[in-house]
């Protein structure tokens, strides 16, 4: 009964025929006012030596961070505000080997590294690949492409004494080094210590710019240590218009898959580029409603041990769109077109099964997925929190 969903992901690092890796202003969507603030730190000479984008994933605070940094080294910037893209520190920022420019991001200790926590400089050809042409960052993409099962990348101390090194020495081209770090709140502790006093005492001429996607999770001490500004999710308008005109979907399919991604245009992406994927949960999903709608225990234990044989970022997926469907099927109920969102497939099976879903239990039922996602999230027993799940369904759908 094992269903394997989530096949047609891409490995973390193909590439889609994509050469150029410079990024501009200009090349990510809306964020207006953002753009404007970080180009006037730029132009006044008033760039905090530790800035932090923070907002939700999936919306192109990376790329602003990447364009923030391509337009301080830029030796001839346009009149609209923006890199110039020709010169010699675009060309290099293009090939993601600016000399002045340092990446940091998480990375996983592997069996090559057994004696000491790897940097990200270890995975520096890696990260290349998976950025080029990248203006949405897809964490679950990353962690991915190190062929661990369950990988959960972090920054190691390691990470924090070669970065401390790198700032000591002088800029070669341009006057500031900047460092772009992706997802800070993902390092240590003792990495996030050792990263204290370098922010406390910065060198010379030196910007780090982090990028998270949880900023209440970086260490308090550093985080009251930098200025913030904060990137706000995109409207559902933002998303549509950037699915059609990126991926020539018509506008009632583009608007749907704004919908459900939540102002996250890589998530938008990742759900347009795996329908095959949204079937298959789809059909996880209606085995559930079924086998518990007849109380068949015994199937429902070959359901959850099916499901646990994914991985935990397989099920937690699997729980959110769980959460979705409970939420559309309740709004189906209202008989309002307007505000339904599910697909084709989703609506042929939501025209019988709607009709369970009401107020008095749309509510218990979304709370019983959340909370599975979050025990799955937190590495609880699979086998245990799914059949526990089925059995609450039961009780919930009478």
């Amino acid at each position: 009964m094992r269903v394997e969903f989530f096949t047609t992901r891409t490995a973390a690092f193909q590439l889609k025929n994509i050469i150029f890796a410079d990024m501009k202003f200009s090349d990510i969507p809306a964020h207006d006012e953002v753009k404007q603030r970080l180009r006037e730190m730029v132009n006044n000479d008033r760039i905090p030596h530790a800035l932090l984008l923070e907002g939700p994933a999936g919306i192109g605070k990376l790329s602003l961070a990447r364009a923030m940094a391509q337009y301080i080294h830029c030796t001839n910037r346009t009149p609209e505000g923006d890199s110039c893209g020709v010169c010699a520190s675009c060309r290099q920022h293009e090939s993601l080997n600016h000399i002045d420019t340092v990446y940091v991001f998480p990375v996983v200790k592997t069996e090559k590294f057994r004696n000491e926590p790897p940097t990200s400089d270890d995975f520096m050809d890696q990260w290349r690949e998976y950025i080029k042409g990248r203006t949405f960052m897809d964490y679950d993409a990353w962690a991915a492409g190190f062929g661990k099962k369950n990988a959960k990348p972090s920054n190691y101390v390691t990470e924090s004494s070669a970065l401390i090194h790198k700032l000591s020495l002088t800029s070669h081209a341009t006057r500031y080094k900047v460092v772009l770090w992706w997802l800070p709140e993902l390092m240590n502790e003792d990495t996030a210590n050792k990263l204290l006093k370098l922010i406390e005492e910065p060198a010379k001429d030196s910007i780090i710019i982090m990028v998270s996607d949880n900023s209440k999770s970086i260490l308090p001490t550093i985080y009251s240590r930098l200025q913030r500004v904060e990137v706000r999710r995109y409207s559902d308008d933002v998303v549509a218009g950037y699915l059609s005109s990126t991926r020539g979907l018509a506008a009632n399919d583009a608007m749907a898959l704004a919908h459900i991604s939540g102002g996250s245009i890589s998530s938008a992406i990742s759900n347009a580029d795996g329908s095959e994927a949204e079937a298959q949960m789809l059909e996880m999903f209606i085995q559930l409603m079924r086998l518990a709608y007849q109380r068949n225990i015994a199937q429902l234990r070959e359901w959850a041990n099916s499901l646990a044989a994914l991985t935990r970022e397989q099920q937690c997926r699997f729980y959110e769109y769980c959460s979705r469907l409970m939420r559309e099927n309740f709004v189906y109920n209202l008989n309002v077109p307007q505000l339904n969102y599910l697909n084709g497939a989703e609506q042929k099976f939501s025209a019988n099964f709607a009709r369970f879903i009401t107020e008095r239990n749309v509510e218990k039922l979304i709370e019983v997925f959340d909370k599975a996602g979050a025990h799955i999230y937190g590495y609880a027993n699979g086998k245990i929190v799914n059949l526990d799940v089925a059995i609450k369904v039961i009780l919930l759908l009478k």
